[in-house]
C-alpha cells in the first residue's frame, strides 16, 4: 500500500458523522488486540488552551528523560502530525501498515452502517503507535467534550480541564456548567482532575470529578487557586516570564506561549507533571521554555510584526487581542478566514478593531464564504474591507500594504494559519537526477501513483524539484508547466486540507518561462510565492545567461533569507568563505574522550600548535569542542567545558581563520563568542531554549544540527521513510526558532547530524543527497571525518583517512558548503580538487 492510499482511506472516513461514546473506537482496538495495554496515559481537555498544554506537558517529560506519546488535532499540514513519538511524526510507512491491520474490518462495519469516524480511526492509530513503540507515557488531547470522545477509552493516570466556553452547544450542553460537566468525565480514578476553570462551571467539575486541583492567577476568582501562576509579561519578543508557586514549591521560567492564558496552562502542565513523574525544577524550566507550537501567538517577523494565531473562537480571540495589546504597532492588518460553524460576529467583534481586513478562505468545504465574514467585519466597524480567493493572496496583499512600524495578523482558524505559515516553512528541493532509477526515487518519494511514474519517469531527466503545494495552487502550477513543456506530477492524495507533493519537472528554459508566467498572473492561488521560491531554488534570473546565474563554487544554489530584518546590502562574517566556495572546518577537540583524537590536545600549548598547523595548511574554520558527544560518553559541567575551551579561545583569536565552538550549552556560548568566536557548533539542533538568543545577541553563525540524542545513544533505533526527506523536514522547524530569535538564514548553517540516530547507509543517503539540504536557504555542513559509516565500507577505527578524503571530494562536489575534518592538509587537497574539476578556470590554487 502507497501512503497517499493509506492517507485517503482514513481521509474517507469523514463521511461519517460523529457519534457520541467509546464503543465504536474499543471494537476497533480489539481487532488490533489492544495494543495499547501497557501504555500510561494522560488526557486533557478543554475548549481553549488544550493542545498547548498537551504540548508543554509532553516537552517538560521529554526533558526528564521520558519517552513521550503525543496526539492532538487538527494537524497544520501533515496528517502525520497528529502523532508524534518523541517529537517525530508517525512515519508513512507505519501509517500504511496500520491502515493495513485495519482496512478489512473497517469496510464491514461500514458495511453494517457501524464504521469508525476520521477521529476514530485517528485515535486508534495513535494508541497502536504509542503501544508499538512501547512509550513511557502518552498525551491525548481530547477532540470534543469528555465524556462521550474517542480518547476516553482510555483510564487516564492524570487529567487535565483547561477552560471552558460555549461550544458545540448541540452536543455538549447549552450553559458553560454543562459543558464543563462533560468534560470533567476525563477525571483520573486515583489522582486529582487539574483545571483552570473557575466560577460556576468549576462547581459543575467538581460535582463530577470530586478531587481537583485549581490553577489560576490571583486576579482571575475571589477564591484563592491551589497553585498560583503570575504572568510577567513579555521577556523578548517571543517570549514571556511566568512564575508558578504551590504550597511547598514555586518554579520560575520563559515559556515560548505568549498571553497570561497561556501562564495558566503552563501552571497546568507543571501540576500534571509533578503529579505522576520524577521531573526536577531545572527539568520542568527548560521543558516549558522549549515547549514551541506553531500557529499559537506564533511571531514569525518583526518588520512588521507578523503573527500567527489559530484563534477559533471568541473566547480565543479576546485572549489574542490581550495579548496583541502588550506590543507596539501603527496599523494593524488583519487576515481573517474561518470554518461557517464558528460565530464570526462574535470573533470580529472580540479582536482589536483593525485598521484594515482582508477575509479569506481556507481550501476546505466548511470554510466559510469570505463575502460573509467581510460583512461580519465591516458591521464591527472596520472601513477597510477586502477579499481574497486563498490565504496565500490574502496574506501577500496583506503584507504589501503593512509598513516596517504595522502589525499583520492571520488568525480565524487553524487551518488558515497552516497556509499562512506555508509562505516561511514550504521548501522547494532541487534533485540530482542521474538516471531512471533516481527519478523514479523522486516520483515514489512524492507518493505519485505507480502508473504515473512509469508514464513520466523519462522526463525527469533535466532539472527536478520536489515541493508542496495547496490543491489549488498544485492545479495551476501542473497547468502553466505542462503549457511551456514541462512536466507535473501530484501526489495521490486530493484533499482539500493537506498539501499536495508536487515534482516538477523541466529544461532550466521550460522553468523560466514557468516562473514568468506564475509571476505574469495577478496573484491568483498564491503563486506568486511559488515563482518566488522556484526562482530561488533553480537560482533563475530574468533575461541572464545561464553561466551569469548565481550559483556556489559547488555549483549549488546560492542560499536565500526569508527575513526582511536585515539589508540585503549589511555583509555577514561568512561573506568570505562559504559563500564564495566549500570551507574546511578543522576539529580541535580539547577533551580526553573524543572518539578520534581525545586527549592530544588536551595542554594549552599542545592546543595553539595544532590549530597555528591547521592554519598553514590551509583551514578556514577551527572548530574547538570541550565536551565529547560520542556514544556512550558523560555530560561535563559547564564549569569544566569553559575551562578547556575558554583558554584555547582566547590564544588563538588572532589567528588567520575563523573560529567555531562546538558546544551545546548557551552559557558556553555567550563566553567564547565574547572571547572571540565566530560560530557556535550546536550538536543538539538548539535544545538549550536559551542559544539561539545568545547567538542573536552576538550576530554570530549558528550550526544547527540534526540530531536524535547528543550525546549520541548507542543502538537507538530510528524509523525514516526517507532520510533525506525526514532530516529536512525536523530541520526546518529548527531553522525557523533561529531566524526567529533574530537570525538570518546566511548566519544559520543546517548540518544533517551524520552518525547521530541514522545507520550507515543513511549517512552514505545524506551524502549523496547533500545539495538537497540547500532548501532550508541556509549553509549546509557536512560533518563525517572517521566516522563509523566507513564501516560499511570495510574501513575500521583508525583506518579511515583515505575513506574520509573520498566522502570530503564528494560532499564538496554535490554542493556542501562546510566539510567538517580531522586531517586539514589531506581534506583541503580533497576540495580543491573537487572544486577544479567542476571549474578549472575559476579555481586555480598557487603554490
Amino acid at each position: 500500500m502507497e501512503y497517499y492510499e493509506a492517507a485517503d482511506f482514513l481521509f474517507d472516513l469523514r463521511r461519517f458523522r460523529p457519534k457520541p461514546g467509546t464503543e465504536s473506537t474499543a471494537r476497533l482496538l480489539s481487532h488490533l488486540e489492544h495494543p495499547h495495554a501497557d501504555v500510561d496515559f494522560v488526557q486533557i481537555a478543554g475548549s481553549n488552551g488544550k493542545g498547548s498544554t498537551a504540548r508543554m506537558l509532553e516537552r517538560t517529560l521529554r526533558e526528564a528523560g521520558y519517552s513521550v506519546g503525543l496526539y492532538t488535532s487538527p494537524h497544520l499540514e501533515d496528517l502525520r502530525e497528529r502523532v508524534r513519538v518523541d517529537g517525530r511524526k508517525i512515519p508513512r510507512s507505519a501509517v500504511c501498515e496500520y491502515v493495513e491491520a485495519i482496512r478489512e474490518y473497517v469496510t464491514a462495519q461500514a458495511a453494517d452502517g457501524e464504521s469508525p469516524t476520521f477521529f476514530e480511526a485517528m485515535t486508534a492509530m495513535a494508541l497502536w503507535q504509542f503501544g508499538r513503540e512501547d512509550v513511557d507515557v502518552a498525551i491525548l488531547e481530547v477532540g470534543i467534550g469528555g465524556k462521550y470522545d474517542a480518547t476516553s477509552i482510555v483510564d487516564p493516570i492524570a487529567s487535565a480541564v483547561t477552560s471552558v466556553t460555549l461550544e458545540h452547544t448541540g452536543i455538549l450542553g447549552d450553559t458553560e456548567a454543562e459543558i464543563a460537566r462533560d468534560k470533567a468525565h476525563v477525571a483520573p480514578d486515583d489522582a486529582p482532575l487539574v483545571t483552570g476553570v473557575t466560577g460556576e462551571p468549576l462547581d459543575a467539575i467538581r460535582d463530577v470529578a470530586g478531587d481537583v486541583v485549581t490553577v489560576g492567577t490571583d486576579t482571575e476568582t475571589d477564591t484563592q487557586p491551589d497553585v498560583r501562576v503570575t504572568y510577567e509579561g513579555r521577556a523578548n519578543h517571543i517570549e514571556a516570564t511566568v512564575s508558578i508557586d504551590g504550597d511547598d514549591w514555586d518554579l520560575e521560567t520563559r515559556i515560548p506561549l505568549l498571553g497570561e492564558h497561556q501562564a495558566v496552562n503552563a501552571g497546568i502542565a507543571t501540576v500534571l507533571a509533578r503529579q505522576f513523574a520524577d521531573v526536577s525544577a531545572s527539568a520542568l524550566a527548560r521543558g516549558l521554555r522549549s515547549a514551541h507550537w506553531p500557529g499559537r501567538f506564533e511571531v514569525i517577523d518583526t518588520e512588521p510584526l507578523t503573527v500567527l494565531d489559530g484563534a477559533h473562537n471568541p473566547g480565543a480571540c479576546e485572549r489574542l487581542g490581550e495579548t496583541l495589546a502588550t506590543y507596539d504597532y501603527d496599523d494593524l492588518h488583519v487576515v481573517f478566514g474561518a470554518m461557517h460553524e464558528k460565530e464570526h460576529r462574535a470573533m470580529a467583534a472580540a479582536l482589536p478593531t483593525p485598521e484594515h481586513v482582508v477575509t479569506t478562505e481556507p481550501t476546505l468545504d466548511r470554510a466559510e464564504d469570505r463575502a460573509v465574514l467581510a460583512e461580519a467585519f465591516a458591521d464591527a466597524g472596520v472601513d477597510t474591507v477586502r477579499t481574497e480567493a486563498t490565504v496565500q493572496d490574502a496574506l501577500a496583499r496583506a503584507l504589501e500594504a503593512a509598513d516596517g512600524d504595522d502589525c499583520v495578523l492571520v488568525t480565524g482558524s487553524l487551518f488558515v494559519v497552516a497556509e499562512a505559515r506555508s509562505r516561511w516553512t514550504r521548501t522547494d528541493v532541487p534533485k540530482r537526477i542521474r538516471d531512471l532509477a533516481d527519478a523514479r526515487d523522486a516520483l515514489e518519494g512524492a507518493n505519485v501513483a505507480a502508473g504515473d511514474i512509469e508514464r513520466l519517469d523519462g522526463d525527469a531527466v533535466h532539472r527536478v524539484v520536489r515541493t508542496a503545494l495547496r490543491d489549488r495552487q498544485a492545479s495551476v502550477l501542473k497547468e502553466e508547466l505542462l503549457r511551456v513543456g514541462g512536466e507535473c506530477a501530484l501526489s495521490g492524495i486530493e484533499r482539500d486540507d493537506e498539501a499536495v507533493d508536487a515534482v516538477l519537472m523541466g529544461t532550466l528554459a521550460q522553468f523560466e518561462s514557468l516562473v514568468e508566467a506564475l509571476e505574469s498572473r495577478s496573484r491568483p492561488h498564491g503563486v506568486a510565492d511559488v515563482a518566488r521560491e522556484l526562482r530561488d531554488t533553480l537560482a533563475l534570473e530574468a533575461g541572464a545567461d545561464a553561466e551569469d546565474r548565481p550559483t556556489s563554487a559547488a555549483g549549488h544554489t546560492a542560499g536565500r533569507s526569508r527575513s526582511p530584518s536585515r539589508s540585503t546590502d549589511e555583509a555577514t562574517k561568512s561573506d568570505a568563505l562559504w559563500t564564495d566556495r566549500t570551507a574546511v572546518m578543522g576539529i580541535l577537540n580539547v577533551t580526553p574522550d573524543s572518539f578520534h583524537d581525545g586527549g592530544k590536545y588536551n595542554a594549552l600549548e599542545d592546543a595553539v600548535a595544532r590549530a597555528e598547523a591547521m592554519v598553514d595548511a590551509g583551514v578556514d574554520v577551527i572548530d574547538v569542542g570541550g565536551e565529547s558527544t560520542r556514544p556512550g560518553s558523560d555530560p561535563v559541567s559547564v564549569d569544566e567545558e569553559l575551562e578547556r575551551v575558554l583558554p584555547v579561545i582566547e590564544a588563538i583569536a588572532d589567528l588567520d581563520a575563523m573560529l567555531s565552538v562546538d558546544t551545546r550549552r548557551a552559557a558556553v556560548a555567550d563566553a567564547t563568542l565574547a572571547a572571540g568566536a565566530d560560530i557556535i557548533n550546536d550538536v543538539s539542533g538548539l535544545e538549550d531554549p536559551e542559544m539561539r538568543f545568545v547567538v542573536a545577541d552576538h550576530d554570530a553563525n549558528l550550526v544547527v544540527m540534526h540530531s536524535i540524542d547528543a550525546p549520541v545513544v548507542p543502538d537507538r533505533d530510528v524509523e525514516y521513510d526517507d532520510v533525506v526527506a525526514d532530516v529536512l523536514d525536523q530541520l526546518s522547524e529548527r531553522v525557523l526558532l533561529a531566524e526567529k530569535a533574530g537570525l538570518d538564514r546566511e548566519q544559520i548553517i543546517v548540518d544533517p547530524g551524520i552518525g547521530f540516530g541514522k545507520t550507515a547507509a543513511e549517512n552514505f543517503e545524506l551524502l549523496d543527497r547533500i545539495d538537497e539540504f540547500h532548501a532550508l536557504g541556509c549553509p549546509v555542513l557536512f560533518g563525517h571525518s572517521h566516522k563509523s559509516m566507513f564501516e560499511h565500507v570495510g574501513r575500521e577505527p583508525g583506518d579511515r583517512l583515505e575513506a574520509t578524503v573520498a566522502a570530503t571530494a564528494l560532499a564538496a562536489d554535490r554542493g556542501a558548503d562546510i566539510v567538517r575534518i580531522h586531517d586539514v592538509a589531506e581534506n583541503v587537497a580533497a576540495v580543491r580538487t573537487a572544486l577544479a574539476a567542476r571549474d578549472p578556470t575559476r579555481f586555480h590554487w598557487q603554490p
